[in-house]
């Protein structure tokens, strides 16, 4: 086959696979009414056929006409994670059942606890090389967070373009892990873009949720230690012992060396995790690792494939190391900067599990702190407030004008898997500014400096 009809095959495979796949073509394991309303291919590059996968969900309930429905984009972290571990295993409309024996088969379940009963869901496979998505060379996998959101951009306008009633509605940039870097940098691109762009080429962009995320490495590697400390887990040698590690992947960051950065961070982990012998440090009350393998048992299978609008030949990894090798230069870089302009422009969440080791509640209160923002003083002095679903508590939200942060009892490094119906209250709630992210009118409390506790 020349050339030209290489590149006319790769041209209509991504062209018909972006339109809805209809409901016969389901197997009798994926429901008709589990399949996305649209998936398929965003192109990158058409010439060489590189793509960002996707799968979209509209609103089950709309709040308003769909014109005006929030769209939410989920992004996996990683690097290289599939969103379809988001989608079948967090907060897709259908999870895998997660709580099956282990001889049964894998099937999907209904999640109640869906992110798509108000708003419509679209989950991307980034960067290229990720999931479901083509990279066709090595060398066309971004190396930095400029080249992911430039790609994003790209794929979202494409989205976008494909149907006039998407062009209004704003959308909400979600994600978690090291998502906690593509989400705070896309939406710095589009803000910045956006005042270049004529008017129908803008994105309508109202806001960014980043959970359990990885946004400033340098000031959360330096938290293990003591919030392992403190919950009982390691003793004052053991403390001793993280605190010189840590401050080697925080000198190593200082200086630029990134690569070796990243290797003492992980160094810091491991260490973390052969102290305390845990399953898993994005839980510590689990007696074993979150079992996310049953999305990418439940996607080898070609019907699936066929159904998504992939190609039966494509080979899914939950996790891809060469996207992850590529990237591994970006881990250590902070995107701090980022969500400091973010505050100011859009509006703001972020969100940790409560037994999260990894990219919990310390470590994210610890960068907060160090936000660059004229309203920081007052949110640091906010009430914590008590936050309920129903008649039972949740957790816990603080809130100043155009930045929240919930803590989620209960839940882990996946929050929506562990608390899907309080996730959902909570990202409904955000967007529409309902209850405790609603109130304007938190009491003030003195404000206090950020290097009060020393520590950070």
């Amino acid at each position: 086959m020349d050339s030209t009809n290489v590149l006319l095959s790769v041209f209509f495979f991504l062209f018909f696979a972006s339109f809805p796949v209809p409901a016969t073509s389901s197997p009798p394991f994926f429901p008709a009414e589990a399949l996305p309303t649209k998936s398929g291919y965003l192109p990158i590059n058409p010439t060489t056929g590189s793509a960002i996968y996707f799968a979209f969900y509209e609103a089950q309930t709309p709040i308003s006409s769909i014109s005006k429905t929030p769209l939410l984009i989920w992004l996996q972290g990683g690097p290289g994670c599939s969103s379809m571990i988001g989608n079948f295993f967090e907060l897709g409309p259908w999870r895998v059942n997660f709580h099956k024996k282990e001889t049964d088969p894998v099937s999907l379940i209904p999640n109640t606890g869906s992110w798509n009963r108000r708003f419509g869901v679209l989950f991307l496979d980034n960067p290229i090389g990720t999931g479901f998505s083509i990279a066709a060379t090595k060398d066309e996998i971004p190396k930095n967070q400029y080249s992911v959101s430039k790609y994003l951009f790209s794929a979202i306008s494409s989205f976008i373009e494909q149907d006039i009633t998407f062009k209004n509605r704003p959308i909400y940039i979600t994600g978690e892990s090291y998502a906690g870097k593509y989400v705070p940098s896309i939406g710095y691109y589009i803000l910045k873009k956006n005042p270049k762009l004529p008017v129908d080429k803008k994105l309508n962009l109202a806001g960014v949720a980043i959970g359990n995320g990885l946004t400033d490495p340098i000031t959360q590697v330096a938290t293990h230690a003591l919030n392992a400390y403190y919950s009982g887990l390691i003793n004052e040698r053991q403390k001793k012992e993280m605190e010189i590690a840590q401050l080697e992947a925080v000198e190593l960051t200082k200086k630029g060396n990134w690569s070796e950065a990243t290797n003492a961070r992980s160094k810091v982990l491991n260490l973390l995790k052969n102290m305390t012998g845990l399953a898993t440090l994005y839980d510590y009350t689990r007696k074993s690792p979150y079992n996310s393998e049953l999305v990418a048992e439940f996607l080898s299978f070609k019907e699936v494939k066929r159904a998504l609008g992939v190609n039966e030949s494509m080979v899914f990894e939950e996790c891809s190391d060469l996207v992850g090798e590529v990237l591994k230069d970006d881990v250590m870089k902070s995107m701090r900067y980022k969500v400091d302009y973010l505050v100011k422009n859009s509006k703001v969440l972020v969100y940790q599990g409560q037994f999260d080791l990894r990219d919990g509640v310390v470590s994210t209160e610890a960068w907060l702190k160090k936000v660059k923002w004229g309203e920081i003083e007052r949110f640091l002095g906010a009430d914590r407030k008590i936050w309920s679903v129903g008649d039972e508590l949740a957790g816990y939200v603080q809130k100043w004008k155009s930045l929240s942060n919930a803590v989620v009892l209960g839940a882990g490094h996946l929050v929506p898997s562990d608390q899907a119906l309080n996730s959902q209250a909570m990202i409904e709630d955000w967007v529409l500014e309902k209850g405790v992210f609603g109130d304007d009118n938190a009491e003030e409390k003195k404000p206090f400096g950020a290097n009060d506790f020393g520590v950070w």
